[in-house]
């Protein structure tokens, strides 16, 4: 009973501290949500990103690091506390999320593998100026360009978008894939299937969602476009051309990737009006330093350290942590 007792308290902690600071994280983007439009698109796309993942990896640290050690340190090993039907609901429903995870990350990491194959079958490789990893040139219905994989990424250029766009036009397509490539876009996008939580499942989660990625291919326009403004244009062109090489009702099979244009192609004629924009614009627009945010997540991840530290440090700290423990036990009852 007592190893029994101590994973059904870790698994339920999981899922108290992963709901709250998610409902946390939900409500703190509602409040700053208009004044982050003045940020620059990274720095947005940096910001959604920490507050997405942030409750699953606090979520497993505080347990891993406060309430598994309090419980070995103070819990009696031949406890006459039971686990309760109530206790044993939820500790049940948070393994039911984590094997869900688990299952969606395997799966998806399986599905991409089948596309990679599928895809280097038919394809020839080709050589891309400034760029680092493999590229490759293949048919496909859909005009696709993009960056497959996360551990080991692959540029996948479709054969009517090299007919179709200019040299120059295929440079800024590139560039945005560059974009995505120092983001770690396709990595973060895996780290969402694993921190995903309940919140995902309601409105405000999949608007976190898509104001992620709204913000990374902004990001990803911006880091093409930063050269000058005939840059942006050209990448303005290149979408356009895309978007009209695309068949009607045909999106492309992307699990792993990052695509210059998405299965949407409603966000098209925003991204090519935002790159018009830039190159009307006589001053660059208000941006946040990413140097303060790198440091606003840093000052975060070490309070939780310190905190951890702390507690593990202080016995008495420690036995506190484990009355709150006993306490949940006793509401179960």
């Amino acid at each position: 009973m007592y190893e029994l007792l101590g994973i059904c308290l870790s698994l339920v902690g999981l899922l108290a501290i992963n709901s709250m600071a998610t409902l946390l994280a939900a409500g703190l983007w509602r409040r700053i949500s208009r004044a982050v439009e003045s940020w620059s698109s990274l720095a947005r796309a940096q910001c959604l990103f920490f507050l997405r993942v942030m409750p699953g990896l606090a979520a497993v640290f505080c347990v891993g690091a406060l309430f598994v050690p309090s419980y070995l340190t103070n819990e009696p090993r031949h406890t006459t506390e039971v686990v309760t039907a109530k206790l044993g609901l939820l500790a049940a429903a948070s393994l039911y999320g984590i094997g869900f995870a688990s299952w969606r990350c395997i799966a998806r990491c399986r599905a991409t593998r089948r596309l990679t194959r599928n895809w280097l079958r038919h394809a020839e490789t080709i050589s891309v100026e400034n760029l680092s990893v493999p590229a490759f040139r293949f048919r496909h219905r859909f005009p696709v360009v993009a960056i497959v994989g996360a551990m080991r990424p692959r540029l996948f250029i479709a054969e009517q978008v090299l007919e179709a766009l200019s040299p120059e036009e295929l440079l800024a397509a590139v560039a945005h894939e560059r974009g995505h490539l120092a983001a770690r876009d396709n990595f973060k996008r895996g780290l969402f299937l694993v921190c995903r939580d309940v919140l995902g499942l309601l409105p405000l989660g999949r608007s976190l969602d898509r104001a992620w990625m709204e913000a990374a291919e902004w990001a990803a326009d911006d880091h093409a476009a930063r050269s000058g403004l005939v840059e942006a244009l050209d990448l303005a062109s290149a979408l356009v051309k895309i978007a009209r090489l695309a068949p009607t009702g045909a999106s492309p099979a992307m699990f792993a990737g990052a695509s210059l244009i998405a299965e949407d192609l409603g966000g098209i004629s925003s991204r090519v009006l935002r790159l018009t924009r830039l190159t009307a614009s006589t001053g660059a627009p208000e941006k946040i330093s990413l140097r303060w945010l790198n440091l606003a997540a840093g000052a975060c991840v070490s309070g939780l350290l310190f905190t951890v530290l702390l507690s593990v440090s202080s016995p008495s700290l420690m036995a506190a942590i484990h009355s709150t423990l006993e306490y949940v036990v006793s509401a179960f009852q």
